[in-house]
């Protein structure tokens, strides 16, 4: 089997066109805030948009024919996509002097890009407005996926998409909302437009300012994390500011098939599902535990333990990453949960990270269903998830994704120990690197950032990132020797 490296070349193309564009939309919050800036995003905007045209032209093909991406070909799309993007997406930190260091810029901007959230960045509030926007707005490219924008715009240029969106996608099954991919995509980006617009509109009328408002709903939706502010959501010390994000927070860490669904009030159809009914139990369960944690360690009032607790938990099990308050302090018991819950992760088909929560339900449904089956070995008992059965094929998928999880948390915990990294940080800045959430423990906890971490150990953090964000089999496939076998 060979790969089709014109269109791979020139799908690349496109998506550095697409960055670069994004880029130059950052220029006029530079201007009329007078920052500093405009060069150091206007010189990587137009390179970006040159080098995808050229290589668009380059590679274009003659051909009426309709050419459609293979599975192997859409591996290396994807994986290529987020490198190339964090490579190409890095250039305004370093031309501006913000994070002169291309390794501290790569960190970074894969960090946007995989709406991990992990900064290396501090005095936030003295970085130039365009900078700024340009790192929220990696996160927003991100959280629904610059790939799944391409899908939306590859039929309209003969190239089929639908490869490209189950490798974007690889969860359990990447539901359409319409039989055809590119009205999904197009249907997807209408929610999440919808919802970013909302959110800003609601963060003005509690009090943020226009450019603020639109930051933070960016790295809300797409559940990154980035604010304007070194002290994150804590800053604003709003009630109501902190009860709308932590509601977009929710809605962000929702399947989106389940938003779509509520929109058009078929509630028959989000009652019925599953996971969204564990993933907001989850979210209550341990909202109240800690509540009354907070609330006894603390001595704040029941309202403002409630809000702090939800609010860090909302934050944490949907992968965003906002802070209020540092949850390590709050007792051993509340830094444990927190821990627990950082290889939680929301709905599939959300912007969220980590594992998913459909993927605990599964193994754990399982799980049990393995005692029945040892008294009954004859029997054939089916996992059921929202009625229908699981076929063994997901379900052995879903035991090994878990697994070599697992194992590349304890290996990579390793390796940062080796470097040097004191153990609570290792095990924290993988756990939350690899699940995409942002806050860790030890020196990378919520109060903290990344900025000590040692060079190599950024690599190996962005390349945990890259690992998360495309949930292990997208990348990790391709350094299977079976991948490059020619059939």
């Amino acid at each position: 089997m060979k790969f089709n490296l014109k269109v791979i070349i020139r799908i690349l193309g496109l998506l550095t066109f697409i960055n670069g564009f994004f880029m130059l939309l950052c220029l006029p919050f530079s201007l009329y805030y007078g920052s500093q800036d405009f060069k150091a995003i206007i010189y990587p905007g137009f390179l970006s948009i040159l080098a995808g045209l050229f290589t668009w032209i380059l590679f274009n093909q003659k051909s009426t024919k309709k050419q459609e991406l293979t599975k192997r070909d859409a591996y290396i799309v994807v994986t290529l996509c987020w490198v190339f993007m964090s490579a190409t997406g890095s250039l305004p930190y370093v031309y501006s002097g913000v994070i002169p260091n291309f390794t501290d810029a790569f960190f970074e901007t894969m960090s946007g890009y995989s709406t991990t959230g992990a900064s290396v960045l501090n005095n936030i509030e003295s970085i130039p407005k365009g900078i700024l926007l340009w790192r929220s707005m990696t996160q927003w490219i991100g959280g629904m996926g610059i790939i799944v924008l391409a899908v939306a715009i590859l039929p309209i240029l003969g190239i089929g998409g639908m490869e490209l969106f189950v490798a974007e996608a690889p969860g359990i099954s990447p539901d359409k909302l319409k039989p055809r991919i590119k009205e999904t995509a197009k249907r997807l980006w209408i929610i999440y437009v919808g919802l970013t617009v909302l959110e800003t509109i609601l963060l003005m009328g509690a009090g943020m300012s226009f450019y603020d408002a639109i930051n933070h709903s960016f790295t809300t939706m797409s559940s990154g994390g980035f604010s304007t502010k070194q002290d994150s959501v804590a800053f604003y010390n709003s009630p109501l500011i902190e009860y709308i994000i932590i509601l977009f927070m929710f809605i962000a860490g929702t399947n989106f098939t389940v938003t779509y669904f509520i929109l058009k009030r078929n509630f028959q159809k989000v009652v019925e599902n599953e996971e969204f009914k564990y993933y907001f139990l989850a979210i209550a369960f341990f909202t109240i535990m800690i509540t009354y944690t907070v609330y006894k360690v603390t001595g704040h009032s029941m309202e403002q333990s409630f809000r702090d607790s939800m609010f860090q938990v909302v934050s944490i099990v949907t992968t965003t990453g906002f802070v209020t308050a540092d949850y390590t302090l709050w007792s051993s018991f509340a830094t444990v949960c927190f821990f627990i819950l950082m290889f939680f992760g929301a709905s599939a088909g959300s912007t969220a990270g980590g594992i998913k929560i459909v993927r605990h339900v599964v193994l754990l449904k399982n799980s049990l269903l393995e005692l029945k089956r040892q008294m009954h070995p004859s029997a054939i008992i089916p996992v059921r998830l929202n009625k229908k059965g699981v076929s063994q094929e997901t379900t052995y998928n879903i035991i090994a994704f878990i697994m070599i999880y697992i194992m590349i948390f304890a290996i990579s915990s390793i390796i940062m120990a080796f470097i040097g990294v004191d153990f609570m940080t290792s095990i924290g800045a993988v756990a939350t690197s690899l699940g995409n959430i942002g806050p860790g423990l030890g020196k990378v906890g919520p109060v903290n950032n990344f900025a000590e971490i040692p060079q190599i150990g950024k690599w190996l953090l962005s390349l945990l990132m890259l690992l998360g964000r495309l949930e292990l089999f997208t990348v990790l496939i391709l350094f299977s020797p079976y991948f490059w076998k020619r059939y």
